[in-house]
């Protein structure tokens, strides 16, 4: 789809990133294009996979989830079953809301949000406790000063 999409295709994905809750009355006047040739370029993106979907973006603090701790995983089993065992593990953990299979001195790294320390202390037992790792290491942040930012279309 890379290749297929111009820049008009680009001013509708920038927009929509800024603010999914355009209407597309308002997105077509943004972008310069009737109604009815934004409705046709919108289902074009979907149907092609490119849009995923909508989502709302919450604010983690003011729903008590104070911590954010990145976990960086290695192991020392890369067998398929092990890797499905982990997988299933990790993402039953629902203050898992990033797991990514990495390249480097670690082989995961996990994004977690937590109310506070004992909180994350029990995510952190529960994770360690159903599957063997060799090395877990955790990086608490401090502030987050670019989050969930917008791709570069």
């Amino acid at each position: 789809m890379k290749e297929k999409f111009d820049q008009i295709d680009r001013s509708l994905l920038r927009a929509l990133q800024r603010d999914a809750r355009l209407s597309q009355r308002e997105l077509a006047d943004q972008v310069g294009l009737s109604q009815n040739a934004c409705w046709r370029r919108l289902k074009t993106l979907y149907e092609s996979g490119l849009i995923e979907g909508h989502t709302v973006r919450l604010d983690p603090v003011q729903l008590g989830l104070n911590l954010t701790v990145f976990v960086m995983v290695r192991t020392r089993h890369h067998s398929r079953d092990w890797l499905e065992t982990f997988r299933q593990e990790v993402s039953s953990i629902s203050n898992v809301i990033d797991f990514y299979r990495i390249a480097g001195d670690y082989d995961y790294m996990l994004k977690v949000v937590a109310e506070d320390m004992n909180a994350f202390d029990r995510i952190y037992q529960r994770l360690i406790e159903k599957v063997d790792l060799d090395t877990v290491t955790s990086y608490m942040t401090m502030e987050a000063i670019a989050d969930s930012r917008p791709l570069p279309i």
